[in-house]
Parts: C-alpha cells; structure tokens; sequence
C-alpha cells in the first residue's frame, strides 16, 4: 500500500486541541487509531477534503477521548512483573489473575478465571514461579499456534505449505520469510484466537502476492472477512504492551 509521508495536523473541539499525523494511502475509507504511547494516527484515501477528516475526528470524538484515558492510565501503571498472587496475565484474550500457591508438584492451571501456580518452592520465589509461567505459556503459544495454523490453511490450495515458527520481533505481529516460512510473535498467545487467525491468513496470503497492494487487500479480504477489527485490535495493543 502506498503511503505518503507523515503530516502533522491539528484537530480542535471544544477545548481540546489534538496533533496528529495523517498518512495519506490507496484506501478507501479514513481509519483512526491511537498508539499505546498515545500518539494519535489518522489514515485517509488521497485527495480526502480536509472538511471530511474534521467531521471524521469529530465523531470518533468520544472514542479518541476513551482510548487516549485508557492509555494514560495504563502508562502510569504500568510495572514490572513481580509472578506474585494478585497480578494479571492475558491469555487468549482473556485476563486471569495469578494465584500462587505451595504444594507438592510443580503445576500450572487455569481455573475460573484464576492462573493457579503451585510450587514446590517457597510462595515468595518469584524466579521460580517464573519459570513455571514462562514453560507453560510455552506449551500453550506451541500447541494454539499449531492448532490454528492448521485450521487456517485450509482456506488456501497452495501446493506447499510453509512452516510456522515462533520469533520475538520489536514492532511485527508476524512476518512472511518465504515461501518455506511464516513467523508469528510469541505474545500472540495473549490474544484472542480470532486475532491469531488474522495474522496467520495475512502472512499466508503473501505467499500468493509479496506487497500490500490492491490485489493483496482483495485476496485477503476473501481469506478473512472482516479482517480490519482484528488489525485494529492489534495496533491498539502493540508488542511492547502485553
């Protein structure tokens, strides 16, 4: 997709005044998105009349303000895991509170909602409990990912398949290497399966078309309808939160 460079803008109501950048692409509809650190990006088909953005932005008024408070509040408590009873861990879109108990076995599971540790170490090892975490997030990210990737493509008739493999990356969900592999990000064990099933089609469809051009877009809608929540989804997110 094809994309100007970034313009800053400024959006005024009432007495707010709001800087954003606008990225002008070949789209067909104005996307607004805000960014963890709270920038605010508004992406617009080319030759959009300014008086068209205004209104835009003047309707997403209340979820601009929604979504700017969350990320406020969110910075301010944002912390580093300390795996001690009380704390919250996401997995499969779901927030699950940690609860940390001793016992005499080594085990990890999810509960009503609670993620039961039991320990054979002291309550109070929080590297320990880590670790416990840590291999059964593992577990679950190989088999879920797996699992999904079988599902997902079956709604292609390539020939060959690629491989799938886990890899941290600092600002991709996932990534089409070739046509022998597709990567996906390790914290996508910490979002909805709907969101997993996205990235899988999206990097499956570059095995047929390599950019993100109309053809892409048009094959991709085909694969996944409905594909444009579950970006959305994921750009509010953003690796570096969860």
């Amino acid at each position: 997709m094809k994309s100007s460079p970034k313009n800053q803008k400024e959006f005024i109501f009432g007495s707010f005044v709001y800087c954003y950048d606008l990225i002008c692409q070949d789209r067909k509809t104005l996307n607004l998105t805000v960014t963890p650190d709270m920038r605010i990006c508004v992406k617009c088909p080319h030759d959009t009349a300014p008086d068209r953005i205004e209104q835009f932005l003047k309707r997403k008024w209340y979820w601009l303000q929604k979504q700017l408070h969350f990320f406020g509040k969110h910075q301010r408590r944002t912390y580093t895991k300390e795996y001690v009873s009380g704390e919250s861990f996401h997995y499969l879109g779901r927030q699950h509170q940690l609860l940390v108990k001793q016992g005499s076995d080594d085990k990890v599971a999810l509960l009503r909602g609670v993620l039961l540790v039991q320990t054979t170490k002291s309550v109070t090892n929080s590297t320990y409990t880590k670790k416990l975490l840590t291999n059964w997030f593992n577990k679950k990210r190989n088999k879920v990912f797996a699992d999904r990737f079988d599902v997902m493509k079956e709604r292609f008739d390539y020939k060959q398949m690629p491989t799938l493999s886990i890899r941290d990356m600092k600002k991709r969900w996932g990534s089409f290497i070739s046509k022998e592999k597709i990567v996906l990000h390790p914290k996508l064990i910490h979002v909805s399966k709907d969101c997993i099933d996205y990235v899988i089609v999206h990097e499956l469809c570059h095995m047929r078309y390599k950019n993100h051009d109309k053809k892409f877009f048009a094959f991709l809608n085909e694969k996944y309808p409905g594909w444009e929540n579950k970006k959305e989804k994921l750009e509010l997110l953003g690796v570096h939160v969860l």
